[in-house]
């Protein structure tokens, strides 16, 4: 009778535990993080509830609608987040497959030149565009010119701080971009849909952009939330959005901006959410 060799079983070791030792080290890690943005907010709230006789009171929260230039403030902003990740992505989004699907080697050039404004300093960079907005004035008075470059700094939408936003956003919306790029199969993508007979616009539009959603919501979440909390630019060159009102109102009511920049943070959280929401349930 031939004999039955008994395998023997493997012993429960350390990879055993990898899986639940892995959960512990993500609860952990979340845990930590959740506290890194819950404490300072907790304390934030605690200030502007916390009144001088030891009472709690939401009055700060009562006194933002009915703050002068809330609301101007906001929209501006607002307005111009949107001007800003539309002009963003019209411009590195065809640069970037053109590139790709006709000169790969102009690749590494696009990302040097999308990676420039994280070189240059902020204030130097503002000064520069000071420079040149005072110069053109007067080099440009006798021009056609003249009038275009005053437009673009009606107070009522400043067109210029579009264009300094999009040099500052440029770095992020390219790296989001490029890796959603890397993730598909553009060229066979853009084969199959010219083959059968579809038109660059539509390819761009109903083949690429579809695939590239969480790269293309990354880089507006990164643009929404640097146009909204920028104030360097905005402050230099004279314009008040929100982040300027806010310092702004700070300096008469301390309560009232903690809250201000709270609900704001509150905003931008919800912004957005629903636009990743929205992607994923168009996914």
């Amino acid at each position: 009778m031939a004999a039955v060799a008994v395998i023997p079983e493997a012993a429960a070791g350390p990879a055993a535990a990898t899986p639940r030792g892995g959960r512990v080290w993500r609860r952990l890690v979340l845990g930590l993080a959740a506290l890194y943005f819950a404490v300072p907010m907790a304390v934030s709230f605690w200030f502007t509830v916390r009144t001088g006789d030891g009472g709690l009171s939401l009055a700060a929260y009562g006194r933002i609608l009915s703050a002068p230039g809330f609301v101007p403030s906001l929209l501006l902003s607002l307005g111009l987040a949107a001007a800003t990740i539309t002009l963003v992505l019209l411009l590195t989004l065809p640069a970037m497959l053109a590139a790709r699907l006709g000169a790969p080697r102009l690749g590494p050039l696009l990302e040097v030149i999308a990676t420039l404004p994280l070189v240059v300093p902020p204030i130097t960079y503002v000064v520069g565009i000071g420079t040149a907005l005072r110069g053109g004035v007067d080099a440009l008075a006798a021009t056609p010119l003249w009038a275009t470059l005053i437009a673009i700094q009606d107070e009522r939408f400043p067109v210029v701080l579009v264009l300094a936003y999009v040099m500052l956003t440029l770095p992020f919306a390219h790296r989001s971009l490029d890796a959603g790029l890397r993730a598909i199969d553009v060229r066979t993508l853009v084969e199959a849909a010219r083959n059968l007979g579809a038109s660059w616009p539509h390819v761009l539009f109903r083949v690429i952009m579809p695939n590239l959603r969480p790269a293309l919501a990354g880089a507006s979440f990164l643009t929404l939330a640097l146009v909204m909390g920028e104030y360097t630019v905005a402050a230099l060159l004279g314009y008040q959005t929100f982040p300027v009102w806010i310092v702004t109102v700070s300096g008469n009511d301390g309560q009232l901006s903690v809250a201000l920049s709270i609900l704001s943070l509150l905003l931008i959280w919800s912004l957005l959410l629903t636009l990743s929401g929205a992607g994923r349930r168009r996914s």
